[in-house]
């Protein structure tokens, strides 16, 4: 059953994002990035207040994502990351991406912070940050 509602064009819009977001990190990256969205969508805490749905989440302004600001948002939706997008809309979450509300490519290490959450961990080249549950109960 689905944690957020979604209509194929949803669906479609979560698996562009995926693949401009993370398809160099295999299907576990972009599963990772879509429990970032997914999260952000059940959040309603700090900087994602009153997003309730995919389409929120992906064109949020500021503070949304690289791929939709600067123009990597273009391609097509495959059927692979199709099923990676329904796969995360139906609640499956992916260590260390489990709550996590950012991620962020840095060119060295992970910093312990970013946007005062600590860091969860990293995959790859992702670093995963996560809030605290008093701050963002509703993505625990």
């Amino acid at each position: 059953m689905a944690v957020v509602k979604s209509t194929d064009s949803d669906i479609d819009q979560l698996a562009r994002l995926l693949r401009a977001e993370a398809e160099s990190e295999g299907d576990l990256g972009m599963l990772m990035v879509g429990n970032v969205v997914i999260n952000r969508a059940l959040a309603n805490c700090l900087d994602f207040k009153n997003l309730r749905t995919i389409p929120d989440v992906i064109y949020q302004s500021p503070g949304g994502f690289e791929a939709v600001q600067f123009g990597y948002f273009y391609q097509r939706p495959r059927e692979r990351e199709r099923r990676l997008a329904r796969r995360v809309v139906n609640g499956e979450r992916f260590y260390p991406a489990t709550n996590s509300l950012w991620y962020f490519r840095p060119e060295a290490n992970c910093p312990d912070q970013w946007f005062n959450q600590d860091l969860t961990g990293r995959y790859k080249k992702h670093c995963f940050f996560t809030p605290t549950y008093d701050d963002c109960p509703n993505v625990f």
